[in-house]
């Protein structure tokens, strides 16, 4: 876009153009520092800083590859090729304005110099186009959300006057462009710009119907300040907008966790001055700036098992809501004064029904295009509610009271921790400590009769392929992550202490589980404390044996088997194929997928986050939405690699009226059955 030649035939047109961009670039920099920068800086500190190579990674493939919005494009749904288009659109003026706005109008034939005639003439034709395909991909926007309507697109916060504004403003670029370019034209402008297409075309027909060059000269100079104030003035509205998250996305993108999804990190009971969060400066700083990533694009909250079965629970919600809560009371709490309204942020802000809604499943997590991490401050919420208020579900305070009197949260369990292991000949690793694996069973699989049937079977299994293995027996405790989840992190680090403590008193080196839960907490959080161990979650370990040959399935399993992922063996930890292939290693049995609800996209069973012990507020039951979905696979068999998963799709089967027809059943069951010898 080649600038006037001056303003109003007095002034050079460099002056007027950066006295603009000056004031410009100060009042938006005072509006970020005072609405975002210095408000984040009011969260915990946080180590964010580590491994830079893994997390400039991150940058480009999220933030410049657009890894994460084009995760989910499919046939049906292209939104995420018209934000690459827009993105990329962006990207492109925005090196433009660096040549033709503010170069050319200090120097004209800057653009020139730099890029050689052709490719300034190359640019400029470049972005003619690109102006065009911006403007039919906005148009094609404006269509989706305000009249198809996708049911992530139906939320209050997805359809406010803020989309609308910035639609426009794209749109008001993109027509000042190739009309700044026509009337170029149209005055008998002269240089490389005169090539482009679409505003080439556009000035010779303004020509033809009788523009003349003065009018011409006016419009071009007047649509081409037009285009300057909107740009100008984008960096002034963006601090007050959604679209915010133009500019915290890269370091979102940056910044965000390097560890599974499933972890959350270990409190400092002894210096911490509060125990998860109840305030905004109680957050992470990272927690906060969240906030300010979220593009409300209504990804998370669509994916969402609370929300979608009718709880109140919005991931989406909830960070946004505590980033308009900073900006309200951030002032305030800089000063260290008490707000005036006096509006609480748990209670007040968000609801406490929603933070027990969450069954920490990471399906907002897996889904978010800008890399929010929702979990964790769903979580420090609920640490708050419960080590400083004490306020917690009744079902979730019976768990924890049975996990400090007897070590495991199964209360009304009359079963020791052997007593699924009679007749199998297992021994303990204080009868063998020189053992090669520690068979670690759980509480769920010892001790909750229905899943006892997974312990024999691992136990059989072991055997069959010549392992060398010992339990612990009675010296057994949960591993915590029950009380993690439910927000007591004093009782999780007391117990896990205590079972690091044994583990390194027997010089343990590999762990096998059944439970996914322990699994994703002994290998990944179990090191917070000192506990360094090889772990392993059955699927990966008895993958392994059969593919060593040690494992050898010969009996024939008929039956067509809908594998359903469990969230911390699958999401959080991406063990996906190994289960997948113990399955297809069994002869007789067809495996199937639970579509489009697999894998990555796997539906919460709804035992997560302690959930198995909560009893759900409101709605649909999340299991049964799940069993729902397994049922229209017709498959006669839903196999899962994890305890809770096998309760609640077993209680999903009945509560259905199917279980004369239907089973649920652990792959580690399937697979016992196929190494029996055929009679």
């Amino acid at each position: 876009m080649v600038p006037p030649e001056n303003i109003f035939g007095e002034f050079d047109v460099w002056i007027g153009v950066y006295a603009a961009l000056i004031v410009t670039l100060g009042l938006s920099g005072y509006l970020f520092y005072h609405r975002v920068i210095k408000l984040v800086l009011l969260g915990r500190s946080e180590n964010r800083f580590d491994q830079p190579w893994r997390r400039l990674q991150s940058f480009f493939l999220v933030f410049l590859g657009q890894r994460k919005v084009l995760q989910r494009v499919s046939l049906l749904d292209k939104a995420g090729v018209g934000h690459v288009l827009i993105f990329f659109g962006f990207l492109s003026f925005l090196l433009s304005y660096v040549i033709f706005i503010f170069g050319d109008a200090a120097w004209t034939p800057f653009s020139e110099k730099l890029l050689t005639e052709t490719g300034a003439k190359t640019y400029a034709m470049y972005l003619d186009i690109v102006a065009l395909i911006l403007l039919a991909s906005l148009t094609w926007a404006v269509f989706r959300r305000w009249w198809a309507r996708p049911h992530r697109l139906s939320f209050d916060l997805t359809r406010s006057k803020d989309a609308i504004t910035i639609v426009a403003l794209i749109g008001t670029l993109m027509v000042s462009t190739l009309l700044t370019e026509a009337f170029f034209v149209a005055k008998g402008g002269v240089g490389p710009e005169t090539s482009v297409i679409v505003g080439g075309a556009m000035g010779r027909w303004f020509s033809d119907l009788g523009l003349g060059i003065d009018g011409a000269n006016l419009l071009h100079g007047l649509f081409w300040w037009l285009h300057l104030l909107v740009i100008l003035g984008f960096a002034i509205y963006i601090p007050f907008s959604k679209h915010m998250h133009m500019v915290a996305t890269p370091f979102n993108a940056f910044f965000h966790s390097l560890k599974p999804s499933g972890v959350m990190e270990t409190i400092d009971l002894e210096k911490a001055e509060h125990f998860g969060a109840g305030k905004v400066d109680q957050f992470t700083w990272k927690e906060l700036l969240d906030g300010y990533a979220c593009a409300v694009c209504g990804r998370c909250t669509d994916v969402c098992p609370a929300n979608l079965s009718g709880k109140v629970l919005s991931p989406m919600h909830i960070v946004e809501d505590i980033k308009d809560h900073l900006i309200e009371v951030g002032k305030y709490v800089e000063k260290g004064q008490e707000p005036p309204n006096g509006k609480p942020l748990i209670g007040g802000v968000v609801a406490e029904e929603a933070i027990w809604d969450c069954v920490s499943c990471g399906a907002c997590m897996e889904e978010c295009p800008v890399q929010v991490e929702h979990i964790p401050t769903i979580m420090d919420m609920r640490r708050h509610l419960v080590l400083e208020e004490s306020k917690l579900p009744a079902t979730a305070m019976d768990a924890l009271l049975s996990m400090e009197q007897r070590g495991h949260p199964w209360r009304g369990s009359e079963f020791s921790r052997t007593d699924w292991a009679k007749g199998l000949e297992v021994r303990t690793l204080a009868e063998h400590p020189e053992t090669e694996v520690l068979f670690w069973v759980g509480c769920t699989a010892a001790l909750e009769q229905k899943s006892q049937r997974i312990a024999r079977a691992m136990a059989r299994v072991l055997k069959k392929a010549g392992v060398d293995f010992a339990i612990l027996g009675e010296e057994e405790r949960c591993t915590g992550d029950p009380a993690r989840r439910l927000g007591n992190e004093y009782l999780y680090q007391t117990m896990a202490r205590q079972n690091i403590e044994t583990l390194k008193g027997y010089n343990v080196k590999k762990v096998v589980t059944t439970c996914p839960h322990c699994f994703n907490t002994m290998r990944n959080e179990y090191p917070q404390l000192g506990g360094d161990f090889e772990v392993l979650h059955y699927s990966q370990f008895v993958d392994q044996l059969i593919e060593e040959g040690r494992l050898r399935p010969i009996k024939t399993v008929e039956g067509t088997v809908a594998y359903h992922d469990s969230c911390f063996l699958g999401r959080h930890n991406g063990i996906y194929d190994q289960p997948r292939r113990i399955a297809r290693a069994i002869p007789g049995l067809k495996l199937v997928e639970i579509e489009p609800h697999c894998r990555e996209r796997g539906f919460c069973c709804g035992a997560g986050g302690g959930h198995i012990w909560i009893e759900e507020s409101r709605g649909t039951r999340i299991n049964h939405m799940r069993t729902d979905q397994f049922l229209e696979t017709k498959a006669d068999t839903v196999g899962v690699s994890c305890p809770f998963c096998l309760q609640m799709m077993e209680e999903g089967i009945e509560a259905k009226g199917v279980a004369g027809e239907k089973k649920a059943r652990d792959l580690l069951e399937l697979l016992a059955e196929s190494l029996e010898e055929e009679e």
